[in-house]
């Protein structure tokens, strides 16, 4: 069946914090989601970061995920959704970000950068902060071959699913 909730369940870049660094709970639902996972809970602000500990290849409370999960669409979603774009070509583009942003995770790791965040998301975003800070010291060509794939990333991502590190 190539419906939405499949291309959802089986995309995740929501989820694993490719596209969204944490989530923000709404305090309505905070008792329900800390029996369901861990919560940081900063002065009744409740929120997690991403990846989410519940996303193991798809959601595993999909069913009581949280209010802003629920209501996240990304423009991938709403172009398959209003038949602007057919369910392989969407997948073709999740794939396509999915391999991007491994490349990326191999290049960071050969570099031994460390990058603090759990977050994907974050991590790209501490990423562009250190590669602008050292753009007058001398970088290698990893460090060039890295930047060339964070702008594509970037491009992937914006113009795909409407969001931007």
């Amino acid at each position: 069946m190539k419906d939405s909730s499949n291309i959802c369940l089986s995309c995740g870049l929501c989820c694993d914090g490719t596209l969204i660094g944490f989530v923000q709970l709404e305090n309505d639902e905070l008792p329900r989601m800390k029996e369901v996972m861990d919560i940081i809970d900063d002065n009744g602000n409740g929120f997690f970061l991403n990846p989410c500990n519940k996303y193991c290849a798809g959601c595993t409370i999909y069913s009581e995920r949280p209010k802003q999960c629920a209501s996240f669409e990304c423009k991938l979603l709403k172009n398959f959704e209003q038949k602007e774009l057919n369910f392989d070509s969407a997948v073709e583009i999740v794939n396509a970000i999915k391999e991007k942003k491994s490349a990326i995770e191999k290049k960071v790791a050969n570099l031994q950068l460390e990058l603090k965040s759990p977050s994907f998301y974050f991590k790209m975003v501490e990423l562009k902060k250190w590669l602008r800070k050292n753009k007058e010291s001398s970088l290698t060509q990893d460090h060039l071959a890295l930047i060339l794939d964070l702008e594509q990333l970037d491009s992937l991502v914006a113009r795909n699913m409407g969001v931007s590190y």
